[in-house]
This record gives C-alpha cells, sequence and structure tokens, in this order.
C-alpha cells in the first residue's frame, strides 16, 4: 500500500487505465471459452510494459495460468501476442504494408476531436510514425 500522501498510480503514465487489458482478456476468455477457440490475440507491445503493468510477458503469462484454474477443464486457450517483440515503428510499417487504415486508429486520451500531440499515448504513436517514416493523418490539435 502507499505511503502516506503518495498514490498507488504515482509511477504511472497518466495514460494509464487500471487493469484494461485484464478486462479486454477476461470478455475475450468469456466468447473463447463459448466458442471453443483455441487461441486470444492481444496486441500488447513489450516497449509499453514499463509503463503499463498489463503489457508484459509476466502478466499475459499470469493471465494464461488464470484461464487454466478459472475456466472449464477441457478449455486452456493460450493468449498470442504476434506484436509484443516489434517496436512501435516496425507496428506502423507492418500496418501500412498489409492496408491497416490507421486513420481510423485513436490513441489520445485526452481529446476526442482532434488528437492532442502531447500525452504518452500520442507521444508513442507520433514516435512510430516517424520511425517508420510516415505521416500520421488523424487530426492534431497542434497543426491547427
Amino acid at each position: 500500500s502507499p505511503q502516506d500522501g503518495e498514490s498507488a498510480f504515482s509511477d504511472l503514465p497518466s495514460t494509464y487505465v487500471p487493469f484494461r487489458n485484464g478486462v479486454f482478456l477476461s470478455i475475450a476468455a468469456a466468447l473463447a471459452e463459448k466458442e471453443r477457440c483455441d487461441a486470444i490475440f492481444i496486441g500488447v507491445v513489450q516497449e509499453d510494459s514499463s509503463g503499463y503493468p498489463d503489457c508484459g510477458a509476466e502478466f499475459i503469462g499470469a493471465f494464461e495460468r488464470a484461464l487454466d484454474l478459472g475456466t472449464s477443464r477441457d478449455f486452456h486457450p493460450r493468449i498470442k501476442t504476434p506484436l509484443v517483440h516489434l517496436s512501435k515503428a516496425q507496428i506502423v510499417s507492418l500496418a501500412l504494408e498489409i492496408g491497416v487504415p490507421l486513420e481510423l486508429t485513436w490513441s489520445c486520451y485526452e481529446r476526442e476531436d482532434a488528437a492532442c500531440g502531447l500525452c504518452d499515448s500520442c507521444l508513442l504513436r507520433l514516435k512510430g510514425f516517424a520511425g517508420a517514416g510516415a505521416k500520421d493523418k488523424i487530426p492534431y490539435a497542434l497543426e491547427a
């Protein structure tokens, strides 16, 4: 527990959403068990894991163990993380190569009309596009 006056979230980015990937995986696991799927895919990135505790390999492994304990005996899905060892630049390059409409994706936690360009998520996104040598086509407030 935190010391007096210290927040439990003080070492986390301002964009941290508590247990976000755990919630996503829980919903996906319920659907996967119902549909008898043997794999669940999630787009976590190791590059993010220092700031987001539910993006790292340790969390994913622990969640797989929880699924083994908390689901029917004959259901043992594996959690697949195909992007985990890619950089944001590599992910942007791959997405552009396979035709993902990145202009329909959103990363900003501060605004909905135009990305702020300043929050941790925007900075990671912009760094990824710059590293891929590509222009991000979503609107940014700083351009206005």
